[in-house]
């Protein structure tokens, strides 16, 4: 009898155990993600019907924020969110998360200090995405740019917020876990991590702000930002997602290392970060400058200004049949540029031939996919999505 009942016991076990499991993995855990950050402003402009949700696998919608430790959404959402639960009706493969944070986004290291707090919030957000909203998101997807140091100076960060950010993703993994054992259903819990490059505070490392070992065991996978290595923060004219370390770069060589997209790949990787964890980033906008002169087609030269860039869309319709605007390719950085001498500005972006070749390099490394920050910088022919994707068919 007592045999028997130790059998039982241990046949129960494995039977939770293997619950326990369904509702982490979703059953295509080793699935390729191509993925689209859409943000709820541009609703007026590009309408949620009208995204091509037959070209993607994930869709992450940003942003929710975080008012007095909770999750906060605008007036508009409700009609997105049920826009978004009529999309996937319409495309079932299509799994998309809520992205909470993003630039200038603060509460963070607030919400996540405590125990209680990091209950508190992370209840908030599942209680408006997966009950108030049931039927719209699959999944919550964590922007804290940025934990310990690297954000916007007017927000509030603590020496122990990377520890906290551990902390915060587990609860989140261990409310997602137990709502979707109820429902029968896996929810997704990913991070948008940033590349290593120079930040409000100097040159940046992820490390100090990411215990990023203990996020890839914890979360689906990261979408790595691969890009915003060339921005208002950088000491000359650069570019803003170099595929390959360029010598010509006058960057500390301990920083060039890392600040292109290979150079990232391989930090996560030397961190614990296994490579089916990582998403690739490929920006579908540009990041320009007002150099002192005309050297190298503006490129590594001293700038006095940012310049408004604006988005794939803007540079194909606007820029690139303008002639004063001369079309550049480096081909070490495999990426293009722009340079107007009469006016000295330097416009780095990315073009169909870059993006197929970001993409790529992340099925040549077996990484999880490739995702893009945003979905309405594209053309109307869906040029950089349809580069984006091409690798993975």
């Amino acid at each position: 009898m007592a045999r028997a009942l130790r059998l039982l016991a241990i046949i129960a076990l494995v039977l939770l155990a293997a619950g326990t499991a369904s509702a982490r993995d979703p059953g295509d855990s080793a699935a390729k993600v191509i993925g689209a950050y859409y943000p709820g402003g541009s609703a007026g402009r590009y309408p949620i019907a009208q995204i091509p949700a037959d070209k993607l696998t994930h869709l992450f919608y940003a942003f929710a924020r975080i008012e007095d430790g909770q999750c906060v959404v605008g007036a508009e959402a409700a009609a997105h969110f049920a826009a978004l639960a009529e999309l996937k009706r319409a495309h079932p493969q299509l799994r998309t998360l809520i992205s909470i944070g993003g630039w200038e986004a603060g509460g963070f290291s607030d919400a996540a200090l405590t125990a209680a707090s990091r209950r508190r919030f992370v209840a908030s957000c599942v209680a408006l995405f997966f009950e108030r909203h049931r039927g719209g998101f699959d999944g919550v997807d964590i922007d804290w740019e940025f934990p310990v140091s690297g954000g916007p100076p007017q927000i509030a960060a603590r020496a122990q917020d990377r520890r906290n950010m551990t902390a915060l993703a587990k609860e989140f993994r261990r409310q997602l876990d137990a709502i979707g054992k109820a429902r029968g259903q896996a929810l997704l819990l990913t991070a948008a991590l940033p590349a290593g490059r120079m930040q409000s505070a100097g040159p940046y490392d992820p490390a100090r702000s990411f215990d990023l070992k203990a996020l890839a065991a914890t979360l689906d996978f990261i979408n790595l930002m691969t890009y915003d290595m060339g921005t208002g923060f950088s000491r000359v004219a650069t570019f803003n997602a170099p595929l390959r370390e360029v010598p010509a770069d006058p960057l500390a060589p301990s920083l060039r290392r890392w600040n292109n997209v290979e150079g990232a790949i391989a930090y996560y990787r030397d961190h614990g970060v296994p490579a089916d964890r990582l998403v690739l980033g490929v920006p579908f906008y540009g990041r320009g400058f007002r150099v002192s002169g005309d050297a190298e087609a503006g490129l590594y030269q001293p700038y006095s200004a940012p310049f408004e860039a604006g988005d794939w869309r803007r540079i194909k319709t606007t820029l690139l049949p303008d002639p004063q605007w001369q079309q550049h390719w480096h081909p070490i950085a495999q990426t293009p540029w722009l340079f107007n001498a009469r006016d000295r500005v330097f416009v780095s972006y990315e073009d169909p031939r870059s993006i197929g070749l970001r993409a790529r390099l992340a099925r040549e490394r077996g990484l999880r996919g490739v995702f893009m920050w945003e979905l309405t910088g594209d053309d109307e022919q869906h040029s950089l999505l349809q580069a984006m994707v091409q690798p993975f068919e």
